[in-house]
């Protein structure tokens, strides 16, 4: 016989199934799947559990605030660009579903060199032993040469490169963010950390220049999110820097006395990071609104997002 004393199970009391609190409901299983059914009711046929509910609960929100008139603003990481996405975002774009957009330095890279080439994305393994990293000619200089153009005009620096491309007929303008978001006069900033990018290592880079430009892209950014009661904003793929500045650009505004407190925010990325949760999804959300987080690939979320987007909208 053991030494140590054991509780008497005997005396446990218990309760009826029916009058236990439960979580989850056979009506809340998701249909079984219709491949008749078009791609843009994939919802519909997913359980209103966990990510499935909150799915469908963006989507709708997404939907009303743009029927409202109230904003959308996405924010795109570098790696985002490079996942063959562009056709979803213009799509979403050209249906109003957007009303401004912000990238960091990696993402207009990216877009800028599909734009005119059709290619992007080095493989660094092959060229940083070598010393050639980054250091491929055209792009800085065509870049910092647009940033530079576009001082004159007072201009921020999405703007610029964006007049650049079409002003160049770049051959692929019509797959680029940056050329789109111009031609349609959307709002489209970009937010660049000196030293993160690939084009502050060339010759012909001005940090001045590019540091006004992009605090220039830090103002409009932030008139963008003036009226962000009631609207959505979409993080897709960035850890670190426009989390960052969303954060700052938020506290701006409602320093200036714009209603900007209770919104719906979403994160979608392939892992959790700190600063998406709690400057995107938490922080900015203490006086109302919701948060999402949604973890899985670009190539397959944005598609899948623009679909759902499109099946459900009304005309803004």
């Amino acid at each position: 016989m053991s030494r140590h004393p054991e509780i008497d199970l005997g005396a446990v009391r218990t309760i009826p199934v029916a009058k236990r609190p439960t979580k989850v409901r056979i009506e809340q299983f998701a249909p079984a799947p219709d491949p008749d059914a078009p791609v843009g009711a994939f919802d519909q046929f997913l359980p209103d559990l966990l990510a499935g509910a909150a799915l469908r609960e963006l989507i709708q929100a997404w939907v009303l605030a743009r029927t409202d008139g109230r904003p959308c603003v996405a924010m795109l990481g570098g790696h985002v660009i490079k996942t063959g996405v562009q056709r979803p975002l213009l799509a979403l774009l050209e249906a109003g579903a957007f009303t401004a957009i912000a990238m960091n330095g990696a993402a207009a890279i990216h877009d800028f060199e599909i734009a005119l080439w059709g290619t992007t994305s080095e493989p660094v393994e092959e060229t940083l032993g070598a010393g050639q990293f980054g250091l491929v000619e055209e792009t800085p200089a065509l870049m910092n040469l647009a940033v530079l153009e576009g001082a004159k005009g007072e201009k921020g620096m999405g703007e610029s490169l964006g007049d650049f491309l079409n002003e160049a007929d770049a051959p692929h303008a019509s797959i680029s963010l940056l050329a789109r978001a111009a031609a349609l006069g959307i709002p489209l900033t970009v937010h660049v950390a000196i030293g993160t990018d690939t084009v502050h290592q060339h010759p012909s880079f001005d940090g001045a220049t590019t540091g006004a430009a992009t605090h220039r892209d830090f103002r409009v950014f932030a008139a963008a999110l003036r009226d962000l009661e009631g609207g959505v904003v979409l993080n897709f793929g960035s850890a670190v820097i426009l989390p960052e500045v969303f954060l700052k650009a938020l506290s701006t505004v409602r320093n200036l006395g714009h209603e900007a407190a209770r919104f719906t925010a979403a994160n979608f990325d392939q892992i959790r990071h700190y600063r998406p949760e709690k400057n995107v999804l938490e922080r900015p959300l203490l006086a109302g609104g919701k948060g999402h987080s949604f973890v899985g690939p670009h190539e397959i979320w944005i598609p899948l997002l623009a679909a759902l987007y499109l099946g459900r909208r009304s005309p803004v």
